[in-house]
């Protein structure tokens, strides 16, 4: 699963370069160079690798189709998706769900919302802290700094195996409100298509019992042991605070914007309403025909060029008011207030867990919430012509589903995926994007060994499946790495 980095060193100029492809314990694969000078990251340049098609499949579809296809870009965040394509539709025709419709799908997003950040903390980032047996996947090791007693490393250890039983159990919740998980049936424009009934939602609410349980006193008390061990990660993979985050889980079906996680843009301590139409696309650095300019993801394109000269990802570069920002759970609870400590690796990770713990009590709480035997779905007409556009926040940040309909067809379909705000590459004045930031004055203590790389790298929870998914191999794998 992991061996060494590949390392070139320049003497003239003192600077190695260490490349990592692909990445490991990430959603989906991604290549990374990084330059080191002095024993630091004097820059760094993430590529996704692989072509997503998602936009040029939609086209000249049925507009009801969107919620199901897009739902496919990844399957670990698929609620997400068919929940942004749903509120594109609603914009779009006007209708909006019965209570009992919105409720179930604040459910649906927020049970996938819970098996990712359970995955994410325990089996993407916990190996990167705590030596497990030896044998794959916990070997290769990907760093030789394991700094934990005893005690602690089996307190965690245990857990990492606990975690697959929770985060399972998470998604048996969509799986009974949705028809199935992942990709549930029953998230769609006007509603849902699962009614609840009495003995689903005690069987429900006794797993999300246990849920919660395992995450206020497993998960939260491990991510604050990581912070304990590990304090100078409050400094590592750190940048400027500009976040972004779209509103999340609508507290009523007629106000789209009155919900339990409000939008938000915080530039320099100052939080502001987010403002859609100052978000363009940058091409310069990315496989795609550049049209000269950014471009709002309304009149934007998806023309891909493989061989483009000066390009090295398959991400185009989103960018809010000409500036990279960064998504995610520490974003979301930044403008609620909830977190404010700081932006950095273990800021991430503390405010994660912190968004589990959050959600899974909002979810208990929305089940008592569900009248049965009252309507879930509200009829509508989809027009022949017409726009409509979808925002919500997702598990890794800020999600936007943008459609055209022409001739009762979807004439475009743009989307713009959180790890598309985390992981861009640089934009067309060539500043980074918030990872290649936040990977820049990074320590390395081994360079054959980088594994701070990783932990800056999964501390954002990448999900390079919804940059990217369609993939030709051109070259021979060699090494796999941290």
């Amino acid at each position: 699963m992991m061996s060494l980095a590949r390392r070139e060193v320049s003497a003239l100029m003192a600077r190695s370069k260490i490349t990592i492809s692909p990445t490991t314990r990430s959603l989906g694969p991604a290549n990374l160079e990084v330059w080191v000078e002095q024993g630091r990251v004097v820059d760094a340049r993430c590529a996704t690798g692989v072509f997503r098609g998602f936009e040029l499949i939609l086209k000249d579809r049925d507009p009801l189709d969107a919620p199901y296809i897009t739902q496919r870009i990844c399957g670990i965040c698929p609620a997400a998706h068919s929940t942004a394509a749903s509120l594109a539709l609603e914009n779009l025709t006007g209708v909006r769900p019965p209570w009992n419709g919105n409720v179930l799908r604040n459910l649906l997003l927020a049970g996938n919302t819970l098996q990712n950040h359970l995955r994410h903390f325990y089996f993407h980032v916990i190996p990167d802290y705590v030596p497990g047996p030896e044998k794959p996947p916990f070997v290769p090791r990907p760093t030789k700094d394991y700094r934990m007693d005893k005690a602690a490393n089996k307190r965690l250890l245990n857990h990492y195996f606990d975690a697959f039983t929770y985060s399972r159990m998470a998604y048996e919740l969509d799986a009974l409100l949705g028809g199935k998980g992942p990709h549930p049936h029953s998230i769609l424009p006007g509603g849902s298509t699962v009614p609840p009934t009495a003995p689903v939602l005690m069987d429900i609410q006794a797993r999300l019992n246990r849920i919660k349980r395992f995450i206020d006193e497993s998960m939260v008390p491990d991510v604050h042991t990581l912070a304990q061990f590990y304090p100078e990660y409050y400094q590592i993979g750190s940048r400027s605070v500009r976040l972004l985050a779209f509103s999340m889980f609508p507290k009523t079906p007629e106000d789209r914007e009155d919900r339990y996680f409000p939008a938000g843009v915080v530039l320099d301590g100052k939080t502001l309403p987010p403002d859609p139409k100052k978000i363009r696309e940058h091409f310069r650095f990315a496989y795609f025909k550049d049209p000269g300019k950014p471009e709002h993801p309304t009149a934007a394109s998806t023309k891909p060029r493989p061989n483009k000269e000066g390009a090295y990802s398959w991400s185009k570069a989103p960018r809010y008011d000409g500036m990279g920002l960064e998504g995610g759970s520490l974003a979301r609870l930044w403008v609620t207030g909830d977190y404010r400590k700081g932006v950095s690796v273990m800021d991430r990770l503390v405010a994660r867990v912190m968004d589990t713990r959050i959600i899974a009590g909002m979810m208990i709480e929305w089940l008592d919430q569900l009248k049965l035997g009252e309507p879930i779905f509200n009829h509508f007409e989809v027009p022949s012509e017409g726009e409509g556009l979808g925002l919500t926040g997702a598990m890794r940040g800020p999600l936007g589903h943008w459609i055209k309909v022409e001739g009762g067809r979807i004439a475009s379909y743009q989307i713009i995926t959180p790890s598309a705000w985390n992981f861009s590459p640089r934009d067309d004045r060539g500043n980074p994007g918030p990872f290649e930031e936040a990977l820049i004055g990074t320590p390395i203590e081994d360079e054959l060994l980088p594994v701070e790389i990783g932990r800056v790298m999964r501390s954002f929870d990448p999900c390079m499946a919804c940059v990217t998914h369609v993939y030709t191999p051109s070259r021979l794998v060699q090494r796999f790495v941290i």
